[in-house]
């Protein structure tokens, strides 16, 4: 049993469809799969009719106890939520459920969603909070693979709008200041191949890093090729893109921590898996903008 968190959601969807493509030919159905989802009706009706569906709360003991019960492998993400009022309380409502349904059901293997900078980034915001369920995980001996981005590409979609309508985005770091980026199809990829693999064992983090390391500048250089028109980079000073974040409704203790996540990679919380081997993420962003952003851009 594959039991595969956040199936509606944005890695987790894309997760979902790759096991599901991975069990469909094996002989006598294979592994089933298992997802945990507030709302099944969000689902596509041929995914609902392949796979167990557990109506409920990952933040609920119950829940995840019975979503849990005789898996062998587990995809487990934390959901962000601009509205939580603690990062930290946030993201252990989401990991206390696992750890009982760990320690308690015989899971053998756990694949989680983190961040790079394990180790180095300090006051990192969401990047610091999500280290903590790692360890946490971590502490119950399961088998446990800790995926370890950095910033998604797909995060550009936010600015859809102002890309469309003003020929900008926005953010915190300097405009030459150049980080790897990758395709949240790519991080997808490598969580189902490990969930359709059962030999591996032990705890490592398994860095998925894109080809190649941009800054925004030169983010805004392709962007401008790929739509044809120019777009340019704008930096925001930290405590201006925090206030604007909490004017469009996001809580100060979320904005704080996305601001101290960029300010922890400009740091160099990244520094030390840079030379990591990058051939699980083959995704540029040249082609994630041709077949992601621009259709996003113009329906924005």
């Amino acid at each position: 049993m594959i039991v595969i968190t956040t199936p509606t959601g944005s890695i987790g969807h894309q997760v979902l469809a790759h096991v599901l493509d991975g069990v469909a030919g094996v002989a006598g159905g294979g592994e089933q799969v298992r997802v945990i989802v507030r709302d099944p009706s969000r689902l596509p009706g041929d995914v609902r009719e392949r796979v167990d569906v557990v109506q409920g709360s990952m933040t609920d003991m119950g829940t995840v106890g019975k979503a849990l019960d005789g898996a062998g492998s587990v995809f487990w993400v934390v959901p962000p939520n601009p509205r939580a009022a603690s990062i930290a309380g946030h993201t252990l409502d989401f990991v206390r459920p696992l750890v009982e349904a760990v320690a308690g059901q015989g899971v053998e293997r756990v694949v989680g969603v983190s961040s790079l900078g394990r180790g180095r980034a300090r006051d990192a915001g969401q990047i610091s909070a999500i280290f903590a369920l790692d360890d946490l995980v971590e502490s119950t001996g399961v088998h446990y693979r800790s995926l370890c981005m950095p910033g998604f590409m797909d995060n550009m979609l936010w600015q859809a709008q102002p890309i469309r309508h003003h020929g900008t985005f926005f953010a915190t770091l300097p405009g030459d200041f150049a980080t790897p980026t990758c395709a949240t199809r790519d991080i997808a990829a490598v969580a189902a191949g490990l969930l359709l693999d059962g030999s591996w064992t032990g705890q490592e983090s398994v860095p998925v890093l894109g080809p190649e390391d941009l800054s925004p500048n030169d983010q805004a250089r392709i962007i401008s090729e790929v739509l044809g028109r120019p777009v340019r980079y704008q930096q925001v000073p930290a405590e201006a893109y925090r206030a604007d974040m909490v004017r469009h409704g996001m809580t100060d203790a979320w904005a704080r921590g996305l601001v101290g996540m960029s300010a922890a990679v400009e740091r160099g919380a990244y520094a030390g898996e840079l030379n990591a081997p990058r051939d699980n993420a083959p995704t540029t962003f040249r082609q994630w903008c041709e077949e992601v952003l621009k259709p996003a851009v113009l329906a924005a």
